[in-house]
């Protein structure tokens, strides 16, 4: 699931710009968007700071009352936000400091599902890049590459240890949580949860002083004094640490 910012102050160019992500949505059956429109620069910022909401890309047009699309994603930027961001604009005046925010693209209007279709490609093509590093492990006496972005969680049950993927599938594995930990400690998507679970944080659906809940429905109870700590590295990961993954 993609979270996507639409960011105009005209709605026949909302409607137009999701029409076209829909469209694409439809023709990629492995690809799932949430889409939420803004119709204001500040409705957005004020959407990202106070309801911390972490968009994966924001499309934005440029020339907006109150506040310009630029001047916008600097103070998007300066939250921490490390969203792609895709400008949509009727003038090309503004295309070097697009490049001073990091943006992704620009776009001159009218934007066509051709543009964008392209831009979109590119988008999801470097995100699959980015999320494909492996695992090796010993699993039933063979050697199994696991996608690292696809583990959810891994468990310690008494003397067992298990590995649980995106898709449902579960491992027994041959060593120890904190062996597997180290494994992971680089990536800054898995936290130590007590002593009996790693975590992905790109699957907490939800987070609360006594639990986590996981996308696969799992429930983690939170050891005393573990909640500040972890709702720190979660926000973190995903307001300034997002970068590198």
């Amino acid at each position: 699931m993609y979270l996507i910012a639409l960011c105009d102050d005209e709605e026949v160019a909302l409607d137009k710009t999701e029409r076209i992500l829909r469209v694409y949505e439809n023709s990629h059956p492995d690809i799932a968007f949430e889409i939420e429109r803004f119709q204001s620069a500040d409705c957005l910022i004020r959407r990202v700071r106070e309801d911390d909401y972490v968009p994966n890309c924001i499309l934005m047009d440029i020339y907006m009352p109150g506040k310009l699309g630029i001047e916008a994603a600097r103070e998007l930027r300066d939250l921490g936000t490390q969203a792609k961001i895709i400008f949509l604009t009727t003038s090309r005046d503004h295309a070097l400091e697009a490049f001073d925010v990091e943006a992704s693209q620009y776009l001159v209007k009218p934007i066509t599902d051709d543009k964008l279709f392209a831009v979109l490609d590119r988008f999801l093509r470097e995100d699959e890049a980015s999320r494909r590093k492996y695992l090796l492990l010993r699993v039933e006496g063979k050697i199994q590459r696991i996608v690292v972005h696809d583990i959810v969680h891994c468990e310690a049950q008494g003397k067992s240890q298990y590995l649980y993927l995106s898709d449902g599938t579960q491992y027994n594995l041959r060593r120890t949580l904190t062996e597997l930990y180290e494994q992971l400690a680089e990536d800054r998507r898995f936290v130590r949860v007590g002593v009996a679970y790693i975590v992905n944080l790109e699957y907490i659906e939800s987070l609360s002083a006594r639990e986590i809940k996981l996308d696969n429905g799992k429930k983690i109870f939170l050891p005393r004094g573990s909640f500040h700590p972890l709702r720190e590295r979660y926000f973190n990961y995903y307001c300034e640490d997002n970068k590198g993954l």
